[in-house]
């Protein structure tokens, strides 16, 4: 098998590829729009992009890892379980489509494995990473291992509450993480006068003030979020990343601000918040690492 392996990250926004070599290293980046409304046109845009990586990279591709929102089967062949989003990605089988020896995971728990692999969690023991994107992914590493729970359901930490008396979430909840920071509620939060962060974040740095009041309640509820993980897991570092981290001090610096409110920073231990190494990239990565070890396991 080669040292070479894809990984290609699959959100509701953007679809991230990568070739990475056996330390890590990225060799070949690609990044293209996703068009969540026709899955064909997805799904082609996936195979184009692995193509286009074979054609790059000598011996790239014999493995490739595919990283998605929703819940694996127990294959890691296709992810079992997504409702409410991405119309065709349940039980698609990526291995048929791509002829290649495909592993599919969870994309909060790829981006963690990335992470904890070469990135920014490297040598950590207690970790939980958020991926702010078009929704909240989690992950949780306990003693140096990804922590998945029953039915593979840990880590769904966009779906905790924030607003017991918000709309409900795509799994039930009202008032989620998810939904207070999310790209996939940002027209909803605005009236429909943003339809995407990277809106919101242009008018705010324009000094608008009706987009600073959204974008600092926003991070506000994502900083109550994180206080809370700290007193029910007890993380030495959190990780954020997903593309909603590339609003880069405009979202760290007020960030520390608010957890300073409501952080038990008990005999003074504070949690350490940090940007994913891997940036949007950590999911990619992730999953090709873990494309790696499954591969090297089944040959």
């Amino acid at each position: 098998m080669s040292d070479i392996t894809i990984g290609v990250d699959l959100g509701g926004t953007r679809i991230k590829a990568v070739a990475i070599n056996e330390c890590g290293n990225i060799l070949y980046q690609k990044f293209l729009d996703t068009n969540d409304g026709d899955d064909m046109i997805w799904k082609q845009a996936v195979s184009s992009v692995v193509l286009e990586i074979k054609d790059k990279i000598e011996n790239a591709g014999s493995v490739i890892g595919i990283s998605a929102p929703g819940l694996p089967n127990d294959s890691n062949s296709a992810i079992a379980y997504m409702p409410g989003r991405m119309k065709g990605l349940e039980n698609f089988i990526w291995t048929d489509f791509l002829e290649a020896k495909t592993f599919v995971l969870n994309d909060a728990i790829a981006a963690m494995m990335g992470e904890a692999r070469a990135g920014a969690a490297k040598n950590k023991k207690n970790v939980v990473m958020l991926t702010l994107g078009t929704g909240v992914g989690g992950a949780i590493l306990i003693d140096g291992k990804p922590y998945q729970g029953a039915f593979n359901k840990a880590g769904h930490i966009g779906h905790m509450v924030v607003d017991s008396d918000g709309d409900i979430d795509i799994t039930g909840m009202p008032g989620s993480l998810e939904d207070a920071i999310g790209n996939c509620s940002i027209a909803k939060r605005t009236s429909g006068k943003f339809s995407s962060t990277h809106q919101l974040l242009e008018a705010f740095r324009n000094g608008d003030s009706f987009a600073a009041e959204v974008w600092f309640t926003s991070v506000k509820k994502l900083a109550i979020s994180l206080a809370s993980l700290t007193n029910i897991l007890s993380p030495e570092m959190i990780i954020l990343g997903g593309g909603i981290t590339e609003a880069g001090n405009d979202l760290f610096d007020p960030l520390e601000k608010y957890i300073a409110d409501y952080e038990w920073r008990t005999g003074g231990n504070r949690v350490e918040i940090v940007k994913a190494r891997y940036g949007e990239l950590s999911g990619a990565v992730g999953v090709a690492c873990y494309a790696k070890e499954a591969g090297n396991r089944s040959f």
